[in-house]
């Protein structure tokens, strides 16, 4: 799940970001607007054999989506992890340790696999993640089985809700504190991390995002994901974009990020 180092983004992301935004009451893409015409570019292509994507307008709680079925995670589960760990500690009245702290930065900043593999077993591993799914809102996720958490079964809806959660002010089982922390290491990828759904933001704005991709050895296919929070001409954006069967990493980050452009101009006209 660990990057090839090459860097795909088109802007840097700001490190002294922290954002506080409003409540998002909406718990379902229903009678979301259909991206299906507009993601066309992508889906013709040929290069993955399934896309999927969701985004959240924060301001008016509407949805745009196209795709269904479940993907393989990869490393965008990442942010679930530490959403479940930070859930138990809660539970526990507790803050995190020093220890979970440096691995929770190395996992999500840098994707880091082998602090990634700690946590998920200091969560349960599926179990630990699937109980805190159901009091995040997750509704279609599935932890990976045993060790294997790079594939966790999710939709680009259950990725929305995951970040609704993160980035809400009310209405979620994360404290403040909880919150507050997810976002700020969301907002300090590494630069070489910087691609996808942050292709489709203004560049003058800060990003909170976190990427997955991931080889299938049978297949030599790429799984190629990218979620996270988007400022787009005044707006802001919770945002899910998710393709397997990828010829290649390249070509699927590409086609993340021409799909996050498209899906959030063709959603921008329909709010203005």
């Amino acid at each position: 799940m660990l990057g090839t180092g090459a860097a795909y983004g088109l802007h840097s992301l700001n490190s002294a970001a922290t954002v506080r935004l409003p409540a998002v009451t909406t718990q379902s893409p229903h009678r979301a607007l259909d991206l299906a015409s507009s993601l066309a570019p992508v889906t013709s292509v040929g290069n993955a054999s399934k896309v999927s994507v969701a985004l959240l307008d924060s301001q008016s709680g509407k949805w745009a989506t196209f795709g269904t079925g479940s993907f393989d995670t990869a490393s965008i589960v990442k942010v679930d992890i530490l959403s479940a760990l930070l859930l138990q500690a809660q539970d526990a009245g507790r803050a995190l340790t020093v220890q979970e702290r440096n691995l929770a930065t190395d996992m999500i900043e840098n994707s880091n696999n082998d602090a990634t593999n700690t946590l998920w077993a200091a969560i349960g591993s599926a179990p630990g993640l699937d109980k805190a799914n159901k009091r995040l809102g997750l509704k279609q996720t599935s932890g990976g089985e045993g060790t294997v958490w790079g594939i966790t079964q999710t939709t680009a809806a259950d990725q929305v809700r995951l970040l609704t959660a993160v980035f809400g002010e009310k209405a979620s089982p994360l404290n403040s504190a909880s919150r507050t922390y997810i976002q700020h290491l969301m907002y300090h990828i590494a630069p070489d991390q910087d691609w996808g759904v942050s292709a489709a933001a203004d560049t003058s704005k800060p990003t909170a995002l976190k990427n997955g991709w991931l080889q299938r050895s049978q297949t030599q296919k790429w799984d190629i994901n990218s979620i996270g929070r988007i400022e787009k001409d005044g707006r802001v954006f919770y945002m899910a974009v998710l393709l397997n069967g990828c010829s290649t990493e390249e070509i699927g980050i590409r086609l993340a990020e021409l799909a996050a452009r498209y899906a959030v101009t063709a959603f921008a006209k329909t709010l203005a």
